[in-house]
């Protein structure tokens, strides 16, 4: 099993900013994609950046490119989230997730992790 605790989240201005970090611990991968996704009220799961454990790659969703940046430290066994210039609509709960990565499938997705964190609110006022 993995555990993934989510943490950073609050209540900050429009223009603002936050890093969200997920711990993770348990099980490990030979090579681990860690994503994170956000919710908003009303709203489905949403795809907004993931990296892969060895080689650091990361890939963003295009909402959020230029202000979002993911990042990882090894030696914690944590990812990151820097989370710049905040508007109002991204107001969610941020979720981190993990699974063993492979190239055929497309993390984008998410049935494509299939282990998640608690998630952590991010509430961004205007």
């Amino acid at each position: 099993q993995v555990q993934l605790v989510e943490s950073g989240g609050g209540l900050v201005q429009a223009g603002g900013s936050l890093r969200l970090s997920c711990a993770a611990s348990g099980r490990t991968f030979s090579n681990a994609v860690m994503g994170w996704f956000r919710q908003a009220p009303g709203k489905g799961r949403e795809f907004v950046a993931r990296i892969t454990w060895s080689n650091g790659s990361t890939y963003y969703a295009d909402s959020v490119k230029g202000r979002f940046t993911i990042s990882r430290d090894n030696a914690k066994n944590t990812v990151y989230l820097q989370i710049n210039s905040l508007k109002p609509e991204d107001t969610a709960v941020y979720y981190c997730a993990t699974d063993q990565f492979f190239t055929y499938k497309n993390y984008d997705r998410v049935r494509s992790y299939a282990y998640w964190g608690q998630g952590t609110q991010v509430t961004v006022s205007s």
